[in-house]
Formats: structure tokens, sequence, C-alpha cells
């Protein structure tokens, strides 16, 4: 069911903007549009007043636009490289990383109820990471992840590894690949241009600029 359903993003635009909102990671503030007021919750019963921070909609938001999708109900946004833990009780630093959390390489579409099989079973973590390193040539480099990432790059494919997948003697797009569309082209070309206006835009008080420069010095972006 994931062969036959998941979207992924085209290699093409993974290295055309690998990353796509290096000023924000789960668990960030979140701020107004001119980022001088974080935003905040209240509390309908509590009247208790919480900061805002990033959930996962820019990671999902950059996916959608990269395969020139749009939003859709009962599609969820899956994260292929994170901390692995059944108890689900460590923080997941990966995401919580800019370098990682809306780098579209790191992510797939799918269908909601198979979430659960992408977030809690390791044989199909396994086969997402190795079908992402054959598709856009990139494993995770986090620290967390070095010894999984290490088994990607250099072992065996995983078990009842799928047919229609690329591995290092079978060039192929998955079934589900999306196009480089003219569409997604002109995406990352407003994407560029809204980091290169906001750099330059003294007057964004709270805006992440050295975090902004150092993601893309680690990919090696420019605006």
């Amino acid at each position: 069911m994931i062969v036959r359903t998941a979207r992924w993003v085209h290699p093409d635009v993974f290295h055309a903007l690998p990353v796509w909102y290096p000023e924000s990671a789960r668990g960030q503030p979140i701020y107004d549009a001119k980022y001088r007021r974080q935003y905040t919750n209240t509390d309908r019963e509590t009247h208790a007043t919480t900061k805002k921070r990033e959930p996962n909609i820019k990671a999902a938001k950059a996916l959608i636009a990269a395969l020139g999708a749009k939003k859709t109900p009962n599609w969820t946004v899956c994260h292929i490289w994170g901390v692995d833990d059944p108890t689900f009780q460590k923080s997941n630093r990966i995401v919580r990383d800019p370098c990682y959390y809306s780098c579209v390489g790191n992510m797939v579409w799918l269908p909601t109820p198979l979430k659960a099989f992408t977030d809690a079973m390791p044989e199909i973590k396994a086969m997402l990471r190795t079908c992402a390193f054959h598709l856009y040539g990139w494993a995770c480099e986090h620290e967390d992840v070095a010894n999984e990432a290490r088994k990607v790059r250099s072992g065996p494919l995983p078990t009842l590894y799928p047919k229609e997948w690329p591995t290092s003697r079978r060039r192929c797009l998955p079934p589900g690949t999306a196009p480089f569309s003219d569409q997604v082209k002109k995406a990352i070309e407003k994407r560029k241009r809204e980091l290169r206006e906001r750099l330059g835009d003294r007057t964004l008080a709270n805006f992440p600029r050295n975090q902004i420069r150092r993601v893309m010095r680690f990919w090696k972006i420019e605006v």
C-alpha cells in the first residue's frame, strides 16, 4: 500500500531547493509576519496563555509545494529520518533541527492511516530511508542516526525491499514521484525570493538570520 500510494518529491526538486523553511523547525517560536510578536494560545477554560510553537505546519507546506500538490484531507506528511523510539518518549532532535525539518528529501506524503506503519515499524523505516538514499543521493547526517545512516549508505537492501523502488543498480523513480513542473519551479523561485528579501529586511527583529545562514551553508543553497 505504501509503494502504491506514497508521493515522493522529484530528485531535481530536492537538488534545486533541499530545505524550504530554514527559518523554522519543530518546537521553534511562531511569530507574526513582521517577526515582532510571538503568537499565543489561550485556554478557554483556564484562560492560561501559552506561546505557540511550530508543530508540523511548515514541513507540510514545504512538501506539498515541492510536490506541486494541494492540501488534501486524510493525507499526512511523514518524516523519513527521525529518532527511532518505539516508546515515543525520546525528543526527536532531527525534526527540531532546521537542517532536516523542512528538507523535502526527508519527507513522504501518505494516506493518514499508513502513518502508523512509518512511525512504528523499523523495517518500513529502513525501506523508506533506503529509497530516499537511492532517489536523492542523501542520508541524514544527524549524529542521532549516524549508525542507521551508515547502514543505508553501505549495507545490503532491506528484506522485501520493493522492486519498484530505486537501488544502486536500478535507476528509477518510485511510483508516485511528482514531476519537476513549471508550478514547482515557480514555487522554488518564490521561496528563494522571500528568503532573500527577509534576510535583507532589518525591521524583522526576531528573524533567525544566523540559523538560516547556517542551514544554507550546510546545504550549499544560494538565494
